[in-house]
């Protein structure tokens, strides 16, 4: 399928998935219009930034109201990559840090998605991508806040692709394993390192099911490094 001239916007854009995803759909021909709190190291005549935390809602209205007055009220492609993740025992989480993880990663997504849906169904056609995570496949010891946060991404992709697939919309849900981005900022045990995912790379696989053709639906998209800790040492 045809991305040229396509309308995509993409939260959590500064950095990492975000941004790789926004290179690469503008090379592609969409217009892109990125949503974060910082403006990413990117200049291109189809790209709009927008300074938003997906966490407030009013913030989200301006944003699409914004992006709608522009297009027609038309969004192609919504890409909910916006997230964070703290690390740590469950009893020694500060209750802020669950706060904000929840209020990022679940609640920023409903806000954009639910901005999008009805132009979507009306046209008979859109496309949302949400990213989750390995840690909303199963669940990771210190992680609970963030795999928690995870798990409602996959429960409300795989409820919401049901609900509008009749109506032309398609949903997917990825599912990547360590990425070698600032997502480890907040973790005092791991660092990013060459042998996890290249972001890039993710959007890549990302851009492939966006192309296809508009019967084939990619619900869940899982993506692992190969040898995360690296290739073994041959035997002596």
């Amino acid at each position: 399928m045809e991305l040229n001239g396509q309308i995509a916007v993409i939260t959590g854009v500064s950095k990492g998935i975000g941004r790789s995803v926004a290179l690469q759909l503008l090379a592609a021909g969409c217009k892109v219009y990125g949503l974060g709190r910082n403006r990413p190291d990117m200049d291109h005549p189809e790209f709009n930034f927008l300074s938003c935390d997906v966490r407030r809602l009013e913030e989200v209205e301006t944003c699409f109201a914004e992006i709608f007055k522009a297009e027609g009220n038309r969004v192609d492609i919504l890409i909910n990559n916006a997230g964070l993740g703290y690390f740590g025992y469950c009893e020694e989480m500060p209750i802020e840090q669950w706060d904000e993880m929840f209020q990022t990663n679940v609640n920023g997504m409903f806000y954009c998605t639910r901005m999008v849906l009805a132009g979507m169904k009306e046209r008979q056609y859109g496309q949302i991508v949400n990213i989750a995570s390995i840690a909303g496949l199963e669940g990771y010891q210190q992680v609970s806040g963030y795999c928690a946060t995870k798990f409602a991404v996959r429960g409300f992709s795989d409820a919401l692709y049901k609900e509008v697939r009749e109506d032309g919309v398609r949903v997917t849900c990825v599912y990547p394993g360590s990425v070698k981005t600032d997502f480890f900022r907040n973790s005092e045990n791991i660092k990013p390192h060459d042998y996890m995912l290249d972001p890039d790379d993710v959007a890549q696989a990302m851009v492939n099911f966006l192309r296809m053709p508009r019967n084939f639906h990619t619900v869940n998209l899982e993506i692992r490094p190969l040898q995360p800790k690296g290739p073994r040492k041959p035997q002596a």
